[in-house]
């Protein structure tokens, strides 16, 4: 069994996480020289932590997918079911745009283990999104999660040029097309 980490070690390891996904949102060329230096250690605190590029974006995509998936519970208990699930869309913009980074990254091969992994758990979380909605009826009962998802999942063939511009006006028009 592995020891726990030391706290200094695991704010260590979380910076350089953090510092990995502010790069990614930013390029699709990411340097591990450029992500110690903003996570403020070593290249030795960064290949202890993580011994290759891929270890390192695999766990920043993994960290992302948790913090989405758990979001809509949380959501759900702060909001009323629609302005949750808007919070959420708002939240799949920014995973959609670490994702494409992540995806961009890594050969084939690797992040199409990484996406197998993470489909059911998104889909779930939406599933709750959805049902509340019904429930509430403020979503529409003809929708699903896994028809959600084919539509959101648009957001990767965005160009980086056009993200900004474009991300936030389709889940809009999503959104708006999934409410009552």
């Amino acid at each position: 069994m592995k020891a726990p980490r030391r706290p200094d070690a695991a704010q260590n390891r979380t910076r350089i996480v953090e510092a990995a996904r502010a790069a990614l949102a930013e390029s699709d060329h990411v340097h591990l020289n450029e992500i110690a230096k903003r996570a403020g250690v070593g290249q030795g605190t960064l290949y202890r932590n993580f011994p290759s590029r891929e270890a390192l974006l695999a766990e920043v995509y993994r960290r992302d997918v948790e913090e989405l998936v758990a979001a809509a519970s949380a959501l759900l208990a702060e909001h009323e079911p629609v302005d949750a699930l808007r919070h959420w869309l708002d939240r799949v913009i920014d995973y959609a745009e670490v994702k494409r980074g992540v995806l961009a990254a890594l050969e084939p091969a690797a992040w199409q283990d990484l996406v197998a992994d993470s489909h059911h758990p998104i889909e779930g979380a939406l599933g709750r999104l959805l049902e509340a909605g019904k429930a509430a009826g403020s979503v529409r009962a003809d929708v699903d999660a896994r028809g959600v998802l084919q539509l959101i999942a648009y957001l990767g063939r965005l160009d980086r040029q056009e993200w900004d511009s474009a991300a936030r006006p389709l889940m809009n028009v999503v959104l708006d097309g999934l409410t009552r």
